[in-house]
């Protein structure tokens, strides 16, 4: 028995069944290379999903987290307050889209952010309802889980969701569902399903995460801009997954040239330290009673200390210029691949910088979902070397999420590994 059999043994035997894993165990880790308990290497392609933009272990995170470690692990801000936390603020107060006056709260988790974001503008607004899309995630949390796009597996068994959560549809043009059609089913539930008076927020994702990295077309996101502003609505943007240099600009909303006024931000905001943020309007952000919001370990010290040295790295190693880099080679790879003959259940090819996937279909007339062929992909990858992951509410998209930091060279041998995956995997069907 290897040592990920015995290890998957165990884990069958001790962790609940509804928490998914991979078959990969890891023993150690470094930038874009990671290493199981039986030795071998992957070049890492998910990054924790999103979580790593600047690689595995870091040194000058590594470094910043150490210093930290030497004076305090935690004394819970709302008991013993630090100066991390305020700085760590004052960034992103400073670096998010927007003039106007800016204030941040820290936590967690991705849905902790979320929850208090809305939270924020319910207190606010005075209003209750709040609006997602299809395909989005917004974390397993009960509010969270309600905002998703997603049945299977993220609301299935759990029961009622709390009220006056709706969906509209997001674009998506794999999926025949124009910018107008999108915009005309929303205002249409603004006529006959709530009114826009009690709706608190609205919540959309840059580029889809879990949905398929969908990436929100800029007149959608203007729209929805002039929509919030006619009725008062606050527009919170979901930067967890996109932000942080992944798209080529440190916020995906950048590319559009929209201002939300608040914006949600986890995943590789701490370098892989659990730390998350939500930052927007002073005015709503402080329309929460003193009390209302924070959380035991919100804004532990050893991650914000990683995610001041995160901003840090950003700037002086070029992230946002090396995303987008990444992403050419990536997307520019693919697409030629998509070109051969007998490459057709490539369906499309998408991204922003290096938040890159593409689709696959059993053709390209229906574009009819083929997610048995994108199981076969990412097991190929594996057993080749190379970790990847899938998405999309049809489960037929694979997701690229190289470290920001991975060298060039095993950007190559990566897509090398990946084209021979794709070729074996349709070849197997």
């Amino acid at each position: 028995m290897t040592n990920t059999e015995e290890l998957i043994t165990r884990r069958t035997n001790a962790v609940a069944q509804g928490v998914g894993t991979r078959g990969i165990y890891a023993a150690r880790a470094q930038n874009a290379e990671l290493w199981d308990v039986d030795g071998k290497r992957f070049i890492d392609f998910a990054a924790g999903i999103a979580v790593n933009n600047t690689g595995h272990r870091h040194p000058k995170l590594m470094a910043a987290v150490a210093q930290q470690s030497e004076q305090f692990t935690h004394t819970c801000f709302h008991v013993a307050p630090y100066e991390g936390y305020l700085k760590l603020a004052e960034r992103l107060n400073a670096s998010t889209p927007g003039s106007f006056d800016k204030k941040t709260m820290l936590v967690t988790t991705g849905a902790e952010a979320v929850e208090n974001a809305v939270k924020m503008a319910r207190a606010y607004t005075g209003r209750s309802g709040v609006i997602g899309f299809s395909g989005a995630f917004h974390g397993r949390t009960l509010l969270g889980m309600a905002l998703c796009g997603k049945v299977n597996p993220y609301k299935k068994a759990f029961g009622a969701m709390p009220p006056e959560v709706m969906h509209a549809p997001f674009p998506n043009a794999m999926q025949g569902v124009t910018v107008e059609q999108s915009i005309a089913v929303l205002e249409n539930m603004l006529r006959s399903s709530i009114d826009p008076e009690r709706v608190a927020a609205i919540i959309i994702e840059p580029v889809q995460g879990e949905g398929g990295f969908n990436i929100a077309p800029p007149e959608f996101l203007k729209k929805l801009r002039e929509i919030c502003d006619t009725h008062g609505i606050m527009l919170i943007a979901d930067e967890v997954q996109a932000g942080m240099a992944r798209t080529g600009k440190l916020f995906a909303f950048e590319h559009s040239g929209v201002v939300p006024d608040l914006m949600v931000m986890a995943k590789g905001l701490a370098g892989g330290f659990p730390l998350s943020a939500v930052t927007g309007r002073a005015e709503v952000v402080d329309a929460a009673p003193v009390g209302g919001i924070g959380g035991t370990y919100a804004g532990n010290p050893l991650s914000v200390a990683s995610a001041n040295a995160v901003f840090e790295v950003i700037e002086e190693e070029a992230l946002c210029e090396r995303a987008t880099q990444i992403g050419d080679m990536i997307q520019s790879r693919l697409k030629a691949l998509a070109e051969r003959q007998g490459m057709e259940p490539i369906g499309d090819v998408r991204g922003l910088g290096a938040m890159v996937a593409f689709e696959l279909v059993t053709d390209r007339e229906s574009n009819a979902p083929d997610a048995p062929l994108t199981g076969r992909v990412i097991a190929e990858a594996e057993e080749r070397g190379l970790i990847i992951l899938p998405c999309g509410t049809f489960g037929n998209v694979v997701r690229l999420l190289p470290p920001l930091t991975t060298p060039i060279e095993q950007v190559s041998e990566a897509l090398d590994i990946l084209e021979a995956s794709i070729e074996a995997a349709i070849s197997a069907g």
